[in-house]
Protein backbone atom coordinates (compact mmCIF):
# COMPACT_ATOMS: atom_id res chain seq x y z
CA UNK A 1 0.00 0.00 0.00
CA UNK A 2 1.32 3.44 -0.92
CA UNK A 3 2.02 6.15 1.64
CA UNK A 4 -0.18 9.21 1.41
CA UNK A 5 1.41 12.65 1.54
CA UNK A 6 -0.99 13.43 4.38
CA UNK A 7 1.14 11.27 6.67
CA UNK A 8 4.15 13.52 6.00
CA UNK A 9 2.01 16.66 6.22
CA UNK A 10 0.75 15.56 9.66
CA UNK A 11 4.34 15.21 10.91
CA UNK A 12 5.20 18.59 9.43
CA UNK A 13 2.15 20.18 11.09
CA UNK A 14 3.13 18.71 14.44
CA UNK A 15 6.54 20.38 14.09
CA UNK A 16 5.53 23.94 13.18
CA UNK A 17 3.24 26.39 14.92
CA UNK A 18 1.97 28.85 12.33
CA UNK A 19 -1.33 30.62 12.77
CA UNK A 20 -1.62 31.16 9.01
CA UNK A 21 -1.35 27.43 8.31
CA UNK A 22 -3.80 26.66 11.11
CA UNK A 23 -6.21 29.25 9.71
CA UNK A 24 -5.86 27.81 6.20
CA UNK A 25 -6.64 24.32 7.46
CA UNK A 26 -9.58 25.53 9.58
CA UNK A 27 -11.18 27.71 6.93
CA UNK A 28 -10.43 25.79 3.74
CA UNK A 29 -10.11 22.17 4.80
CA UNK A 30 -7.48 19.51 4.40
CA UNK A 31 -7.53 19.35 0.60
CA UNK A 32 -6.56 23.00 0.18
CA UNK A 33 -4.11 22.72 3.06
CA UNK A 34 -2.40 19.71 1.50
CA UNK A 35 -2.20 21.45 -1.87
CA UNK A 36 -0.57 24.46 -0.17
CA UNK A 37 2.03 22.24 1.54
CA UNK A 38 2.79 20.09 -1.50
CA UNK A 39 5.52 22.32 -3.05
CA UNK A 40 7.54 22.05 0.17
CA UNK A 41 7.14 18.29 0.02
CA UNK A 42 8.37 18.25 -3.58
CA UNK A 43 11.47 20.22 -2.58
CA UNK A 44 11.98 17.78 0.30
CA UNK A 45 11.66 14.74 -1.94
CA UNK A 46 14.26 16.22 -4.28
CA UNK A 47 16.73 16.79 -1.42
CA UNK A 48 16.09 13.37 0.10
CA UNK A 49 16.42 11.60 -3.25
CA UNK A 50 19.90 13.10 -3.65
CA UNK A 51 20.95 11.43 -0.39
CA UNK A 52 19.26 8.17 -1.36
CA UNK A 53 21.04 8.12 -4.75
CA UNK A 54 24.41 8.60 -3.04
CA UNK A 55 24.02 5.27 -1.24
CA UNK A 56 22.30 3.35 -4.02
CA UNK A 57 18.83 3.39 -2.45
CA UNK A 58 15.88 3.64 -4.83
CA UNK A 59 14.55 7.15 -5.28
CA UNK A 60 11.15 8.03 -3.90
CA UNK A 61 8.44 8.27 -6.54
CA UNK A 62 5.63 10.69 -5.78
CA UNK A 63 2.48 11.35 -7.78
CA UNK A 64 0.89 14.78 -7.44
CA UNK A 65 -2.42 13.62 -8.91
CA UNK A 66 -3.25 11.47 -5.88
CA UNK A 67 -0.69 13.02 -3.48
CA UNK A 68 0.86 9.66 -2.66
CA UNK A 69 4.14 7.81 -2.92
CA UNK A 70 4.40 4.69 -5.02
CA UNK A 71 5.63 2.64 -2.05
CA UNK A 72 5.22 2.43 1.69
CA UNK A 73 7.62 4.75 3.46
CA UNK A 74 9.15 3.79 6.77
CA UNK A 75 8.73 6.24 9.63
CA UNK A 76 12.35 7.42 9.33
CA UNK A 77 11.71 8.49 5.73
CA UNK A 78 8.52 10.33 6.68
CA UNK A 79 10.28 12.16 9.51
CA UNK A 80 13.18 13.22 7.30
CA UNK A 81 10.78 14.55 4.65
CA UNK A 82 8.77 16.46 7.27
CA UNK A 83 11.92 18.01 8.73
CA UNK A 84 13.15 19.08 5.32
CA UNK A 85 9.71 20.62 4.72
CA UNK A 86 10.24 22.70 7.87
CA UNK A 87 13.42 24.07 6.31
CA UNK A 88 11.52 25.33 3.26
CA UNK A 89 8.69 26.70 5.41
CA UNK A 90 11.24 28.57 7.56
CA UNK A 91 12.96 29.90 4.46
CA UNK A 92 9.65 31.42 3.43
CA UNK A 93 9.19 32.94 6.88
CA UNK A 94 12.65 34.52 6.85
CA UNK A 95 12.09 35.85 3.33
CA UNK A 96 8.80 37.46 4.42
CA UNK A 97 10.67 39.52 7.04
CA UNK A 98 13.43 40.39 4.57
CA UNK A 99 10.88 41.56 1.99
CA UNK A 100 9.32 43.84 4.58
CA UNK A 101 12.61 45.79 4.65
CA UNK A 102 11.83 46.96 1.09
CA UNK A 103 8.63 48.66 2.30
CA UNK A 104 9.68 50.06 5.67
CA UNK A 105 12.39 52.71 6.01
CA UNK A 106 15.68 51.63 7.60
CA UNK A 107 15.09 53.62 10.80
CA UNK A 108 11.57 52.24 11.19
CA UNK A 109 12.69 48.73 10.27
CA UNK A 110 15.17 48.68 13.16
CA UNK A 111 12.39 49.55 15.60
CA UNK A 112 9.75 47.26 14.13
CA UNK A 113 9.08 44.07 16.12
CA UNK A 114 9.30 41.86 13.02
CA UNK A 115 12.76 43.21 12.35
CA UNK A 116 13.81 42.22 15.86
CA UNK A 117 12.76 38.66 15.09
CA UNK A 118 14.80 38.48 11.89
CA UNK A 119 18.09 37.54 13.54
CA UNK A 120 16.39 34.89 15.65
CA UNK A 121 14.55 33.47 12.64
CA UNK A 122 17.73 33.34 10.58
CA UNK A 123 19.58 31.57 13.40
CA UNK A 124 16.74 29.09 13.79
CA UNK A 125 16.69 28.50 10.04
CA UNK A 126 20.44 27.91 9.98
CA UNK A 127 20.05 25.46 12.85
CA UNK A 128 17.42 23.52 10.90
CA UNK A 129 19.62 23.45 7.82
CA UNK A 130 22.45 21.99 9.89
CA UNK A 131 20.17 19.40 11.47
CA UNK A 132 18.81 18.33 8.09
CA UNK A 133 22.31 17.97 6.69
CA UNK A 134 23.29 15.87 9.70
CA UNK A 135 20.21 13.66 9.32
CA UNK A 136 20.91 13.14 5.63
CA UNK A 137 24.56 12.35 6.38
CA UNK A 138 23.47 9.86 9.05
CA UNK A 139 21.03 8.32 6.59
CA UNK A 140 23.75 7.90 3.98
CA UNK A 141 26.20 6.53 6.55
CA UNK A 142 23.73 3.96 7.85
CA UNK A 143 22.61 2.91 4.36
CA UNK A 144 26.02 2.77 2.71
CA UNK A 145 27.31 -0.59 1.48
CA UNK A 146 30.57 -0.92 3.41
CA UNK A 147 31.52 -4.39 2.09
CA UNK A 148 34.02 -3.12 -0.48
CA UNK A 149 35.80 -0.79 1.93
CA UNK A 150 37.85 -3.62 3.43
CA UNK A 151 39.52 -4.07 0.06
CA UNK A 152 39.67 -0.26 -0.33
CA UNK A 153 37.09 -0.27 -3.11
CA UNK A 154 35.06 2.85 -2.35
CA UNK A 155 32.76 2.84 -5.37
CA UNK A 156 29.24 1.96 -4.13
CA UNK A 157 27.66 1.86 -7.57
Amino acid sequence: MATSATEVFDLFSATVNDYQLTSLFTTSGSETYNTYLEPWLLFSINDFNDARKNVGVTELVYTTANQAFSTDLIIKDKVILAIIMVRYWMGKEVNNVLQMRNVVQDKDFKRHSAAQNLTAKQALYNGWVEEIEQRLNNYMYLNNDWTGWKEQSYDTQ
